[in-house]
């Protein structure tokens, strides 16, 4: 949530990055902030001139009793009563336009750092970097590429699930519903070991790994900015008013929820592994075949709070890590920074990595890696007390997949088919067992 100092002290930036986020009516939802602010304040301003006159008029009213004055003292008495019954409607228009400043925040999406790009949609991405050309000239990655054996034959990933039996879709279908797959044998087997190996390379990258409940409450939701949910993609169990959660970013940031964290305890570094659960209305056709897009799946996110001044940094680090994750799996990648218009509605800068699928050809998101600046700290309350001077600020939050587990697989398995099987990544196959699926 954008801190109302930053919306009052800088309103043409914020609006300028509003619209730089395709954030229709920008203008209009930070002026209507900004009326209703003044209104609150003004109301605390003539509430707080009662209660000093309040005040006041209490101790005249004890000076008039003891010079025996009662009848002037039982009119400065009726003043004070209606001050009181005055006071008690400033209380409640205060905390009216208190809910509808709240409101009127979270409907307003975080402005884009200025090294962000302008753009509306995924078409207007900026690719950074990408390993594909290298992979083709020195055919390293896999032997993904140019690899006689099986250059005029690549199968997709849900035909080679079903070729090797590693993945049954259909009878994920009949226990749950479509997007539910069923991981069998040596498919079940380089799930785990790939969520082994992502959370090996984050211990020795420093994150301390935690296990959160997959299952939320709405204040959660609420504090990393999933709810109010205006897609609609999560699930919500109505009873409990429970959330499954869509990431481990959800309860592994707030954590830190409504607490002072010292300045040495940061950077913070946590990495989690959990299923992840997401609605993905509307979503259909070829691209979300197989493994591409599910209503669960596995992912290992690494989460990160720390001092503003220190953020960025801490963004590169996070970019290296999964970058290296990506090459010690040996896959083609591309990395790309988000354009204003595809950015999320929580983050201030985010990159995207992507895989090269060889069966589909075509690139497939698995991870995001995002700095929020201040606007999930401003809704968790999340602060820290600086060293020098003890004065509490909001942290930095930054989140990122390392990784989202099936278009990696979906990968591996395109990329790696040969005559004889399914090549394992060196890398992973001291967590599988094998090293071919055949």
């Amino acid at each position: 949530m954008l801190t109302l100092k930053l919306i009052s002290e800088e309103t043409e930036r914020v609006i300028k990055g509003l619209e730089k986020k395709h954030f229709k009516g920008a203008r209009e939802a930070i002026d209507n902030v900004l009326a209703v602010d003044k209104r609150r304040r003004e109301t605390q301003q003539t509430l707080d001139n009662n209660l000093s006159e309040a005040k006041k008029m209490a101790a005249q009213i004890g000076q008039l009793m003891k010079q025996g004055a009662r009848q002037e003292a039982e009119k400065v008495k009726a003043e004070v009563a209606q001050l009181k019954e005055s006071n008690k409607q400033l209380e409640a228009a205060k905390a009216q336009a208190e809910e509808e400043l709240t409101q009127l925040l979270c409907q307003i999406p975080n402005i884009p750092y200025d090294e962000v790009p302008q753009g509306a949609a995924a078409e207007d991405n900026r690719v950074v970097k990408s390993n594909l050309k290298e992979c083709v000239e020195t055919d390293t990655v896999g032997n993904w590429t140019a690899n006689p054996e099986i250059a005029s034959a690549k199968l997709p990933h849900w035909e080679l699930a079903k070729k090797y039996n590693l993945i049954d879709f259909d009878l994920g279908v009949k226990i749950t519903g479509a997007g539910f797959p069923v991981y069998i044998g040596k498919g079940a087997q380089l799930q785990r070991a790939l969520i082994n190996f992502f959370l090996t390379e984050a211990g020795k990258s420093g994150y301390t790994e935690i296990m959160p409940p997959t299952v939320v409450n709405a204040a959660s939701g609420y504090g990393t900015g999933q709810l109010p949910d205006k897609e609609g993609q999560m699930y919500h169990a109505e009873v409990d008013d429970f959330y499954l959660i869509p990431t481990a970013e959800v309860p592994v940031t707030n954590i830190y929820r409504d607490v002072i964290l010292d300045e040495k305890q940061l950077p913070i570094k946590n990495c989690a592994y959990t299923e992840c659960f997401r609605r993905e209305a509307g979503s259909y056709g070829k691209d979300v075949r197989g493994l591409n897009r599910l209503h669960e799946f596995s992912k290992i996110e690494i989460v990160r709070i720390d001092k503003p001044e220190h953020s960025k940094e801490s963004h590169k680090e996070m970019l290296a890590h999964v970058e290296g994750l990506l090459k010690k799996l040996e896959l083609p990648y591309r990395i790309l920074l988000l354009c204003g218009g595809d950015q999320s509605f929580t983050s201030a800068i985010c990159y995207d990595f992507e895989v090269f699928s060889e069966a589909q050809k075509r690139w497939l998101e698995v991870s995001s890696v995002s700095n929020f600046d201040t606007y999930q700290a401003n809704r968790l309350k999340c602060r820290y007390r600086r060293a020098d001077n003890k004065k509490t600020e909001l942290c930095h939050t930054l989140n990122g997949s390392a990784l989202a587990l099936p278009r990696i697989v979906a990968a591996i398995l395109e990329n790696n088919q040969t005559e004889r099987g399914i090549v394992i990544p060196k890398a992973l196959v001291p967590y599988c067992g094998f090293d071919v699926i055949d």
